[in-house]
């Protein structure tokens, strides 16, 4: 298997395409023709990382984060991201970033925390929104079961956790070939009847042009009689942040000394106490500020994120319990996580997990 080959396995495997607009993710790296020699998975792709990957000859480092966020404009090593970029090239080793992939992720990073606190009945805290659009595409009736396979082949018609979803019917159209045209039935300058029919698939706008070029490459028509319609539906599967429900409601100091237990904390910074139980907690790994409201909207008592500044605490309007637990901590099940998938996906290759530990934050207690 080639670099090249196994990014195209990670692309498919965390829907690389789902990531917000403003990250960077997928193959940073490397040489994509190179043979893959093992995977070594991390948080960030620091120097000491490259370095781990050099000892354990493995030429692919899977990080959570990207280590090229915004362009560089010169590599001669004069500060961490271009001397672990360097490093890396000069060693022959790739650098493949999943970051918002994951957080978007139905089983990602925010499943992980869901799981770590026992959280039941998961849903996105924030679905995303202008992410799925629906094909309507006329057929003749004998071609309607090829054309649909082939979509739904192309990824159309996923729904959550269903798949091969479309739906049909027959009718009858009508067209007129043109000089110049050469129609698969028909005559030049006769209206033509034809039995057909309407196949609709509901898809994930990311997949749309393999989806098209899917359903042209089996349609028999000259012209395919089709259109996409953006949809407002939001998508319940992929988003940013989760909420769950505990088992057992609790007070809100013992839920605190829950989450210290079970993310290992030495400190919490949190809102008001709201002189409520916890029941409903919403999640969000990394930096969640955005996902207040949002957690407030979906009857949350508890909140978890990290990198909160100030005034975000006011945001609770003693409405929910506010915690941050920092972002590093908030994000730390993430390699385990990768590790569990890209086991199973890369079975004769070596993966590993790094031993350096790359979070910057310290504690002086």
């Amino acid at each position: 298997m080639t670099i090249h080959e196994a990014a195209a396995l990670l692309n498919r495997q965390f829907s690389i395409d789902q990531a917000e607009d403003f990250d960077n993710v997928g193959l940073l790296c490397g040489d994509r023709t190179k043979e893959l020699t093992g995977i070594l998975i991390c948080h960030d792709a620091l120097e000491t990382v490259v370095e781990e990957a050099i000892e354990k000859n493995t030429n692919l480092i899977v990080a959570f984060h990207p280590i090229i966020f915004s362009g560089l404009k010169s590599i001669t090593g004069k500060n961490y991201v271009e001397r672990a970029v360097l490093k890396a090239l000069s060693a022959g080793i790739s650098i493949y970033a999943v970051h918002t992939a994951f957080d978007n992720w139905f089983f990602g990073v925010n499943h992980g925390i869901c799981r770590q606190l026992g959280l039941q009945n998961e849903q996105i805290l924030m679905p995303k929104k202008n992410a799925l659009k629906k094909l309507e595409v006329y057929v003749p009736e004998k071609y309607a079961g090829m054309l649909r396979d082939a979509l739904l082949q192309a990824g159309a018609g996923s729904i959550g956790f269903y798949d091969e979803c479309s739906f049909s019917v027959a009718g009858k159209g009508t067209f007129r070939p043109k000089p110049g045209s050469h129609p698969f039935v028909g005559t030049q300058d006769v209206r033509e009847y034809a039995e057909e029919k309407l196949i609709t698939v509901i898809f994930e706008d990311y997949r749309e042009a393999q989806i098209i070029s899917a359903m042209l490459k089996v349609h028999p028509y000259e012209e395919v009689a089709h259109q996409i319609i953006s949809l407002d539906n939001a998508h319940h599967y992929a988003g940013l942040g989760k909420y769950g429900d505990l088992e057992h409601e609790m007070d809100e100091k013992d839920f605190l000394s829950l989450v210290k237990d079970k993310f290992r904390l030495k400190v919490i910074r949190h809102s008001a106490y709201t002189g409520k139980k916890v029941r409903r907690v919403g999640v969000l790994g990394g930096s969640g500020a955005s996902g207040i409201v949002a957690a407030i909207s979906a009857g949350c008592d508890a909140y978890l994120t990290g990198d909160l500044k100030y005034h975000d605490f006011f945001g609770a309007e003693s409405r929910l319990l506010i915690a941050d637990i920092g972002h590093f901590e908030s994000e730390q099940f993430v390699t385990q996580q990768l590790f569990d998938i890209l086991s199973e996906k890369f079975p004769k290759f070596a993966v590993s997990k790094s031993s350096v530990n790359t979070n910057p934050v310290n504690y002086f207690l």
